[in-house]
């Protein structure tokens, strides 16, 4: 498994792509050749899953490294996935950027996305020759959708002249307005290269607020917020550090400026990964998607105490075992995006990728 990061695009079909025939569905019953089969990824997991789960999920795990096989497949899984797949049937593990990269540099025919609707688009975009499904087409990121391209345009608008970020939880028609993109781990080195005393910044606002408070460039943000990390509170963090001084509490800059600023550390969630990896807390509170606690437990076992405020994505959450299955099985739900525009919004990205 590898691990990265990632971004991607918005229209879906459902019909089949005639090149890739349905397949037959596999014989999904628990026996004791798929537990011998599958034995040494539940190793990977039976830290955050019970024994009595795996049953379940086990004869998907099994059919689904097998289709992978025969589709000449990648399966992509963001940070926010949950445990059986992230370590049980993910070829790249990360966040969004870096997952879409990886993809592109990839000899697969088909990416199947473990994530929500922009970073499939991402996909697409740096790999316009693949074919890339998305398990659940409603599966979507209330960020990305808190802004459109029609909003970019008024925006260029009402500042005329003033150079635009995209963060790249965006949508490919929103990354087709825009001057560059940028990451949670690079967006201050992106609005600091482009020399301007001046920046719009979309479409999160806390991470917008995270990185003025870094930088001289006057930034004018958009409204926009992740609903999961817009709900915690700086409150709710000092209570948890007051129960234990000792406690280690990174959050992601998704977060407000005041839960950001009462933590020992803040990052993308790659960062995030690495700071428990290098440091090695023995507890630690991360602030974000609550399953990506449980991705980074299975490799810390016995290492590092996690403690859990639990928000959950609803729209990561629509991604599971059955719907992967089913889309290496039916090829439905391909990600399809105009090549006028998704040049367009790959030369945004490119330009991130470029400054390095």
């Amino acid at each position: 498994m590898t691990t990265a990061n990632l971004v991607l695009d918005r229209p879906a079909t459902s019909a089949p792509v005639s090149r890739f025939p349905i397949l037959p569905r596999p014989d999904l019953r628990w026996t004791p050749e798929v537990e011998a089969e599958t034995a040494h990824l539940y190793e990977k997991v039976k830290a955050v899953m019970p024994p009595v789960e795996w049953p379940f999920h086990a004869p998907y795990v099994k059919a689904i490294n097998d289709l992978k096989k025969v589709r000449n497949a990648v399966i992509l899984a963001h940070n926010y996935q949950t445990p059986e797949i992230y370590n049980c049937v993910a070829d790249v593990v990360g966040d969004s950027l870096q997952l879409a990269k990886l993809a592109a540099s990839s000899t697969a025919d088909v990416i199947v996305q473990g994530g929500v609707h922009f970073m499939a688009e991402t996909s697409k975009i740096l790999s316009p020759n693949k074919t890339v499904l998305i398990p659940d087409s409603k599966a979507g990121c209330s960020l990305a959708e808190s802004i459109t391209a029609a909003d970019v345009r008024a925006l260029r608008a009402a500042y005329p002249g003033v150079p635009v970020v995209a963060y790249v939880n965006t949508s490919a028609e929103v990354k087709a307005e825009v001057d560059i993109c940028c990451t949670s781990s690079n967006a201050l080195k992106v609005v600091e290269s482009l020399g301007s005393d001046r920046v719009i910044f979309l479409p999160d606002q806390y991470l917008a607020q995270n990185v003025q408070a870094q930088t001289k460039v006057q930034i004018i943000a958009w409204k926009g917020a992740c609903e999961v990390h817009e709900r915690f509170t700086a409150e709710e963090i000092l209570r948890y550090r007051a129960d234990d001084p000792s406690i280690k509490i990174i959050a992601h800059p998704e977060c407000p400026r005041e839960v950001v600023e009462v933590s020992d550390f803040s990052g993308s969630t790659a960062a995030m990964i690495d700071f428990v990896r290098n440091e090695k807390p023995a507890k630690v509170l991360l602030v974000t998607e609550c399953s990506m606690a449980d991705n980074i437990a299975t490799e810390t076992m016995g290492v590092t105490e996690f403690v859990r405020p639990c928000n959950l994505c609803p729209h990561m959450k629509m991604i599971t075992l059955p719907k992967i299955l089913d889309s290496l099985l039916t090829m439905r739900d391909e990600v399809v995006i105009d090549p006028v525009l998704a040049a367009r919004a790959r030369a945004s990205v490119q330009r991130m990728i470029d400054l390095g």
